[in-house]
């Protein structure tokens, strides 16, 4: 199975190599098209194998699936210029916000097509990926899932729960971050070194998300077995009730989430 990806951006660079390092693509079958050096030069240094050009065209006419990773303003300039053949090739974008109708109308009616959305922690092979499939067949969205879960995890969704859920995990990944900033910031003024707060914060973060994926339990359950009575969690968890932690928590995805 030959890969083709258009852009070699954080993105776009960071499935590179994620595919690169699974076992359903070879390196050698990856090819990434860039129009300037420096990103494409980067990646042929990790992965000598990977197939790298400024040209899209060439990029993607040898390819089985065809993943697009550039700017929502260039989507539609770049794909009209691919000329992709719709009885042999997929359509992978990662652009963010533009429906399965604009897509058919660049690239024709009959093209299999997927949105996927992951988050930056792609770049760990730790993503919460997104994928709504355009006329896919059962197996073409089985493969797509699975190429998508060797970078973390991928998860089928229709198109209409795109905004609500890239506000969940795209965005949100930012939000678990600005949690650990401020645990960390506490830390700090309370005598720990930044860099040991840091790994104590973000271990922390790694365990609870362990506990939640690992024993398909919820955040209540897990809670309640630290907060024994009267004890110093109760305390910090009432704390941050008091403080509309979770009101703020709400408001921030809703925020996020445009349609």
């Amino acid at each position: 199975m030959k890969v083709a990806i258009i852009g070699a951006g954080n993105m776009g660079g960071a499935i590179a190599r994620g595919l690169a390092q699974g076992t359903l693509v070879k390196a050698e079958d990856l090819t990434v098209a860039n129009p300037s050096s420096g990103k494409l030069e980067a990646l042929k240094a990790d992965f000598p194998a990977i197939r790298t050009t400024h040209d899209n065209k060439e990029a993607a006419c040898g390819a089985d699936i065809v993943v697009l990773a550039v700017k929502p303003w260039l989507a539609e300039q770049v794909l009209r210029s691919l000329s992709l053949d719709a009885t042999r090739q997929i359509l992978v974008s990662v652009v963010a916000g533009i429906p399965f109708e604009c897509y058919a109308e660049w690239v024709g009616p009959q093209m299999t097509i997927f949105r996927v959305i992951p988050n930056t922690a792609i770049s760990q092979r730790e993503s919460m990926t997104l994928i709504a499939s355009h006329r896919a067949s059962k197996e073409q969205e089985e493969l797509l899932v699975g190429l998508f879960n060797e970078m973390g995890m991928a998860m089928l969704i229709p198109e209409h729960q795109m905004a609500a859920t890239t506000a969940l995990t795209s965005c949100g990944i930012a939000y678990v971050l600005k949690y650990i900033q401020a645990a960390m910031q506490a830390g700090i003024e309370l005598g720990v070194y930044p860099k040991d707060a840091q790994k104590m914060v973000a271990q922390s973060v790694k365990g609870a998300a362990a506990l939640i994926l690992n024993n398909d339990t919820h955040p209540a359950v897990e809670i309640d077995k630290v907060c024994t009575p009267g004890g110093i969690t109760i305390k910090g968890v009432n704390e941050l009730e008091h403080e509309g932690f979770a009101s703020a928590v709400i408001k921030a995805i809703k925020a996020s989430c445009v349609k």
